[in-house]
Order: C-alpha cells, then sequence, then structure tokens
C-alpha cells in the first residue's frame, strides 16, 4: 500500500499556507510578500491575514501577484471565542472565498456572544476552505480544546514563525493524541511569517496536483495529497506486511511513529531509502514517517492509517 500522495495524479508543488501582510501585523505589503515568495522558489502561497475587525476583515485580493509558474491562495487566520486558557482561537483557513461573513471579532480579545472556534472553523470548512489548527503549542491549546474542532482538516505542526519568536514550533502532542483517538487528520508546516524577524522560509508543504491553479491545490489539500518539509524531500513511502518502505533525498534518520510509545528508528549516512519493521505498530492503528537530514532539518508525512 502506498498512501495516495505519492500514487496521485501530477507533480509537488512547494508552498507557505501562512503568511501575514501589513494588511494585518505583517511587515510588507501584500505585493512584496508574494514577490518574496516567488523568488524564493515556491510554487504558491496563501496570505493569512487576521481576520479581525482591528484590521478591517482582511480577505487580500492577491490574484494580480500570479504568473505562469506561481500561484496565491486567498485565506485568512479566522478568531472567535475563547479557549480553555481565555485567549482568542486562531484558526487558519485557505482557500476561504472573499465573501466570507465576518465573526464578532473586534480584536485579539474575546468578547461576549461570540460563536466559538469550532462553530467558526465549521463555517469556514462548509464555505470550502481548508481548516486547520494553528500553532497549538505556541497558543497553549489543550487537547480539550482541540477536540472541539472538528471541521479540522489538519492541525499545524511545525511553525516557523513560532520556533524563532518563542521556541514553540510544534504541534506532534496534540496531532498525535487526536489520532490516537480516532480523528482524521492531516498535519502541515508553514512559516507563519510577519516579515519583522527572520520567520520566513523554514517550513512548507509540498502539495501534489495536476495543475497550479489554487482550487486544484486547495483539493488536493483536502485529499492529503500533501507531505511537509523543512528541506529533505519524501519521495515514496509503501507499506507491506512486514515494512515501511522509504525513498527520500539524502538523510541521517528515518523515524516511524505510532501510538503511545510506539517509535522506530533507522540511522546513517546519505541513506536515500530505508526499511522500517512493522512489528512495534501491531497495537497502532495509524503511523507518520519523519526524516531528518544531517543538518537538523525534517520532512513529515501525513498520517497513514493500518486499516
Amino acid at each position: 500500500m502506498t498512501p495516495a500522495a505519492f500514487t496521485a495524479p501530477g507533480r509537488f508543488y512547494r508552498g507557505n499556507l501562512h503568511t501575514h501582510s501589513n494588511r494585518s501585523d505583517g511587515v510588507l505589503d501584500p505585493a512584496e510578500v508574494c514577490r518574496r515568495y516567488r523568488a524564493e522558489g515556491y510554487d504558491f502561497m496563501a496570505l493569512t491575514d487576521h481576520f479581525v475587525g482591528l484590521y478591517d476583515y482582511p480577505i487580500t485580493d492577491t490574484s494580480a501577484f500570479r504568473t505562469d509558474s506561481f500561484t496565491t491562495i486567498p485565506g485568512a487566520e479566522l478568531h472567535s471565542g475563547a479557549m480553555a486558557n481565555g485567549e482568542l482561537w486562531h484558526i487558519l483557513a485557505v482557500g476561504l472565498p472573499a465573501d466570507f461573513a465576518r465573526p464578532n471579532a473586534p480584536d485579539f480579545a474575546p468578547v461576549s456572544g461570540q460563536e466559538t472556534g469550532a462553530a467558526l472553523a465549521q463555517r469556514a470548512r462548509d464555505a470550502g476552505a481548508y481548516v486547520a489548527i494553528a500553532h497549538p503549542q505556541w497558543s497553549g491549546l489543550t487537547l480539550e480544546d482541540a477536540r472541539t474542532i472538528e471541521a479540522a482538516h489538519a492541525v499545524e505542526v511545525y511553525n516557523h514563525g513560532c520556533a524563532v519568536e518563542a521556541d514553540r514550533p510544534g504541534g506532534f502532542h496534540t496531532l498525535d493524541l487526536l489520532l490516537s483517538e480516532g480523528r482524521k487528520l492531516d498535519l502541515i508546516a508553514t512559516d507563519d511569517a510577519h516579515f519583522a524577524q527572520p520567520d520566513h522560509f523554514g517550513g512548507w508543504t509540498m502539495v501534489k496536483a495536476e495543475t497550479l491553479e489554487p482550487q486544484a491545490l486547495v483539493e488536493a489539500l483536502k485529499q492529503g495529497h500533501m507531505y511537509s518539509s523543512q528541506g529533505p524531500e519524501l519521495r515514496n513511502i509503501t507499506l507491506t506486511s512486514r515494512h515501511v518502505e522509504v525513498a527520500c533525498s539524502a538523510v541521517s534518520a528515518v523515524i516511524v511513529q505510532g501510538h503511545g510509545s510506539a517509535v522506530l528508528s533507522v540511522h546513517g549516512q546519505s541513506m536515500t531509502r530505508a526499511e522500517v519493521p512493522l512489528d512495534r505498530f501491531r497495537n497502532s492503528a495509524w503511523i507518520r514517517v519523519t526524516v531528518v537530514d544531517r543538518n537538523g532539518a525534517r520532512a513529515w508525512s501525513n498520517p497513514i492509517w493500518l486499516d
């Protein structure tokens, strides 16, 4: 069995799904943000400014910055309601329509009568967006919080801006616990770039699609036809009855994780193929694959369900 990300027609496109401009709290205008991602070799990006009244609820039209080899996807970072710690929800919505109804979110503080984060996420999904739980570690998200976002397609497991700014980059703990409860979720890595510090070009998502059209990319994301990376390439993953076979760019470690403490790794030099036995995962309904290159950069597969 090979995950659909590696068998679906098309090619992999490199993109950033979480980006800010001076339409909210970023430093650069949208044109310059798009220019920089294009200049750095990205195939696409989503501008996801903060969807609050303080910034007049921006969903910026970036279509003017598209070329034959670079495209943009409309989106926003949505906010409404309070998490368990009393702070406002952060929900990433990529492929959000320009007429998406505004929540009652005047700024970054919860107010009485707001719709919940769960309700806002569901509205975004119903409107056609790809929805992700943003930066769980940075937000102080509890598992009980995360359980409420039933509309999520994915968890943001690496956020480069949160790594640089706060040393709180992760979401794997949240993702793995939800997976072990049976939630069928994928994972994404992003920049969350604001360009006020070196918070850009550090984590991205490789999306397999037939064309570089915004809607084709969004649909591929919803189908899970992608993996996430800081540099290494995942070229194929195959499951046999006994092994996980991984093909990748040159790495020094291939690690397979599953339910609870189930994990097994293979280490070496400039490995482009590895086999990891599945015996350790007999009590796990899912696995995911991490590869690590000699500089410590990682790439992550989406979860693979063993049933």
